[in-house]
């Protein structure tokens, strides 16, 4: 018990030690000319009761429209010429040839409805030395579709295009005299083509498309006899007399435009057309287009063009064709 009691007294006493050194060592100092900085502390320190008061921001109105078409222009310039001395000893004809083409693209799409419309004008003509002028290109083809998606490769589809050209055409031969002639066997609207078609259209991705017209009607027009050759009565199948011929069928027209290679764009469109009054294979239409366009620089470029057309109502059949090569200027717009 008194060991016990003892042990209680130190540690008392230990205790006051203590308490004694701390009052020392918390002795006042004046630091009022002393240059002390003190850090401030990182925990946040609250001053008093928050007060949050809503401000009105105007709502931001964006003053911007949308626009669901998109169009892009195309002009082509072509010349050729070629000049000889008298005395050339080579052999030569003097020539000159002009070409130009247009292509305007309209397409409008919102939702599941589009629209294109496609305007296509070539003309051009050559000259030589002693000889008529010749046409080397003349269309006019304007094509509008209206289509609806039914799902992710199917639409309906809703078509009218026309198709004639702009200058005469002639067909040239040589008299007993040994001089050049001419006869004339075809202008504007004679003959010219309008086609309505509707449909379905097959177009797993953008840069091909199929157009399955199981309604299609097509009027040929003739509008001026001149162009009946002597001694017949019919001109692209119209009955001489009459100024228009009626048909109705079934149209079949594939289209691809992509760009094969770097700067080089492949573009071709086929359309069969098979009347289904005369169904015959003799009697079906076939035309196909192909163009092959190579830029070389930010307005020139080199093109290869060609038309295979199999028509027997143009009073042949054999199939026509047409190819044509060519270097010159050309525009885009927007670029």
């Amino acid at each position: 018990m008194k060991n016990c009691l003892a042990a209680i007294i130190l540690i008392l006493t230990f205790c006051s030690n203590q308490l004694h050194a701390q009052e020392i060592d918390t002795i006042p100092i004046n630091t009022k000319n002393m240059n002390i900085k003190l850090k401030r502390s990182p925990l946040p320190s609250r001053q008093g009761p928050l007060n949050f008061e809503p401000v009105k921001i105007k709502p931001l109105v964006v003053n911007a429209k949308i626009n669901y078409w998109k169009t892009k222009t195309s002009i082509g310039v072509n010349i050729n010429q070629a000049q000889f001395s008298n005395n050339w000893k080579g052999g030569g004809t003097n020539s000159v040839a002009v070409g130009g083409l247009v292509n305007w693209k309209a397409e409008y799409s919102k939702n599941s409805y589009s629209y294109i419309s496609e305007v296509v004008l070539q003309y051009g003509k050559i000259k030589n030395k002693d000889q008529l002028q010749k046409k080397t290109n003349d269309r006019i083809f304007w094509d509008n579709k209206g289509s609806f998606q039914l799902s992710k490769s199917w639409f309906f589809f809703g078509s009218v295009s026309f198709e004639s050209q702009f200058d005469k055409g002639f067909r040239y031969y040589r008299d007993g005299n040994g001089d050049e002639q001419q006869v004339l066997i075809s202008k504007f609207m004679a003959p010219g083509y309008l086609t309505e078609s509707i449909g379905f259209e097959y177009k797993p991705v953008k840069y091909f498309s199929t157009r399955i017209g199981t309604g299609t009607a097509r009027q040929t027009f003739v509008l001026d006899t001149a162009v009946y050759e002597k001694g017949k009565t019919q001109a692209y199948a119209v009955d001489k007399g009459k100024k228009i011929k009626n048909e109705l069928a079934f149209q079949i027209v594939s289209a691809i435009d992509k760009d094969i290679f770097t700067n080089t764009n492949l573009k071709a469109r086929y359309a069969m057309f098979i009347p289904y009054e005369d169904f015959k294979p003799s009697k079906i239409d076939h035309r196909l287009d192909i163009a092959l366009t190579a830029k070389i620089n930010r307005f020139m470029n080199t093109s290869l063009t060609g038309v295979l057309l199999f028509d027997t109502d143009m009073d042949t059949n054999k199939i026509q064709a047409n190819q044509t090569l060519a270097l010159g200027f050309a525009f885009t717009f927007p670029r």
